[in-house]
């Protein structure tokens, strides 16, 4: 008897894949789906010099951590994505004279690290300095 369940049960999933039907259940393969970010989906934000969040969609959190020094929490898993960002201005104010730069990197798969500076400035400015930027996530 248990010979045959086990048969049947195994021509049924070959019958399903052959198919071209294939379902999957239990909560770790919906927490999986969930986590993915769909091709296509883009997550954004503006934040302030001071860590503020401005404006966004798909970030979640911004907790400024040092001079110059971010981690933004995104609402899905993004290890496959896509990372820029840029300097720009807080809100209509001119951020300053002279170059700056950004960093945008991974921490894990829901957290980034982003890092500014402004290399023309004086040290330790010139390594790690509060500006504000924007950021684009690309999936």
């Amino acid at each position: 008897m248990r010979n045959s369940i086990r048969l049947f049960m195994t021509a049924a999933a070959a019958a399903l894949v052959a198919g071209g039907v294939f379902t999957v259940t239990g909560v770790a393969a919906q927490d999986a789906a969930a986590a993915q970010p769909a091709a296509g989906t883009t997550f954004w934000a503006k934040v302030a010099a001071n860590g503020n969040l401005l404006a966004a969609s798909g970030i979640g959190n911004v907790n400024k951590f040092g001079q110059g020094r971010y981690n933004l929490t995104t609402d899905a898993d993004i290890s496959r994505c896509a990372l820029t960002g840029a300097i720009n201005t807080n809100g209509g104010s001119d951020p300053g004279p002279g170059s700056a730069s950004i960093l945008v990197g991974a921490v894990d798969a829901r957290t980034l690290f982003v890092r500014t500076a402004t290399p023309s400035g004086p040290s330790p400015r010139s390594v790690d300095d509060d500006r504000p930027f924007s950021l684009l996530i690309a999936c």
